[in-house]
């Protein structure tokens, strides 16, 4: 016959150690017999009985886990936490370090942006393998039964209560990021843009003649822009004598690049050569006021906010 009670014996017993299964066979038949039995007695249809008995049992491969003292977990309550710290303090540096590092090999040998990609698949790799071979280790110290001691926990181990910060890390990283990517790239276009002469040699985007002041001039106020992104960060909040620094670093910046667009002397005059619709001085001047419009607005908008965020945490 292929009863339920045969098919459910058969499905426990495949994952019980070998030497046990008759064992195990007889004591779980004569259970599942006597449960039904009981079920009858009271008048239940045998069918029925027997489908709710091995329902009231539960899962096949969870009952044989439990005959054989199988856990169920890949990591258990006595590791995962350790695991789980590692994890997040391995995972936290090597995957950017390896990447980083893969990036500047990549560049050094003239790939130029082309040398983000590999960087960005290495540390995805690693990343990756680290899980991979923490998790194992780990699953493996579960399942050979070796005693690790473990250090117990102490009231010494509690982090400090976060602090309330009117300046999040998020935002103080995005806008470094930001800033130290506009620095990186004004020499860069100098050097490297998407625009190529007939002969293919390099356009740059902004008329090399800034070199000379405005774009120096312009670096030093990015470069002060992200020291005041850290100095803001480790006061915590803003005040109204940050609000006037950040006022004065936005108008170093703006009023230069909005001037410089107005009178048609920041982009490369050579690229007219291969972008025809520059040659015509209306649309380069269309261009500039488009270049000014949005820096302003920018500017402005930026400023209200912060203003905004100012008055909140100095009320």
């Amino acid at each position: 016959m292929n009863t339920l009670t045969d098919r459910y014996l058969a499905a426990t017993l495949r994952s019980v150690p070998a030497q046990r299964r008759d064992e195990i066979a007889t004591e779980l038949r004569a259970s599942i017999e006597d449960m039904i039995e009981g079920r009858t007695d009271g008048g239940q249809d045998a069918t029925t009985a027997e489908r709710e008995v091995l329902t009231e049992l539960g899962n096949p491969d969870v009952l044989a886990a439990r005959y054989a003292d199988r856990r169920l977990q890949l990591i258990g309550p006595t590791y995962y936490l350790l695991w789980l710290r590692l994890l997040k303090l391995l995972l936290s540096f090597i995957p950017a370090l390896v990447g980083t590092i893969v990036t500047i090999v990549e560049a050094a040998e003239g790939k130029g942006f082309g040398a983000i990609g590999p960087g960005l698949v290495v540390a995805l790799q690693v990343a990756v393998q680290i899980a991979f071979w923490l998790t194992l280790t780990f699953a493996i110290i579960e399942r050979s039964q070796t005693a690790v001691d473990l250090p117990d926990w102490t009231v010494d181990q509690l982090p400090d209560a976060p602090v309330h910060r009117g300046i999040p890390l998020a935002d103080t990283i995005a806008s470094v990021v930001m800033l130290v990517a506009t620095i990186a790239y004004l020499p860069i276009q100098h050097f490297q843009s998407w625009v190529r002469g007939t002969d293919g040699e390099n356009i740059a985007i902004l008329d090399p003649a800034l070199w000379s002041f405005w774009l120096p001039a312009l670096i030093v106020v990015l470069v002060a822009s992200v020291i005041f992104e850290i100095v803001k960060y480790r006061i915590g909040r803003w005040t109204w004598r940050l609000f006037g620094t950040k006022v004065l670093l936005n108008l170093a910046f703006s009023v230069p690049l909005v001037w410089l667009a107005l009178s048609d002397r920041l982009l490369n005059p050579a690229l007219a050569e291969r972008l025809s619709w520059l040659a015509d001085a209306d649309n380069r001047n269309v261009l500039g006021a488009a270049i000014a419009v949005g820096a302003a607005v920018v500017v402005v908008w930026d400023l209200i906010d912060t203003a905004i965020k100012t008055r909140r945490q100095t009320a």
